[in-house]
């Protein structure tokens, strides 16, 4: 909520929802919650994603990279060609601009990352095939 006299903007966790990640992103049971889009020459976006057990996103990249931030759980990521990496709470990872590659959760755990990423020309990801075996 922004006052007259104050331009910092709060918005309020009672005011954002989840939802579903769009079955053309994601397989599995996944979770999407906004935390905040580009509103003016700004460009970063965030999201709170929470995947349960063995779901995961499509391979993709991100035209000015993404970091993930992870809040819970035990997750997993895979650039293309490269091994399957584990991720634990607290792990911060950089993924390079166009690097294709995927992330979510471990087999059997749940897991959530604040995904941030800046959008180039509208678009902050490209996407991709969904992952095959792994």
């Amino acid at each position: 909520m922004t006052t007259n006299s104050d331009p910092i903007t709060i918005r309020p966790a009672s005011e954002r929802t989840a939802g579903p990640g769009p079955a053309d992103y994601f397989t599995g049971s996944v979770q999407v919650e906004m935390l905040f889009t580009p509103t003016g020459p700004d460009r970063a976006a965030a999201a709170n994603v929470t995947f349960q057990p063995g779901a995961r996103t499509a391979w993709h990249t991100h035209p000015l990279g993404q970091t993930l931030i992870v809040t819970a759980g035990v997750g997993r990521i895979q650039s293309r060609g490269g091994p399957v990496r584990a991720l634990n709470v607290g792990d911060v990872v950089r993924i390079p601009p166009h690097l294709e590659h995927w992330h979510g959760a471990e087999t059997d755990q749940a897991m959530t990352h604040i995904a941030i990423q800046e959008e180039l020309d509208g678009r902050a990801a490209d996407w991709l095939e969904p992952v095959q075996g792994e």
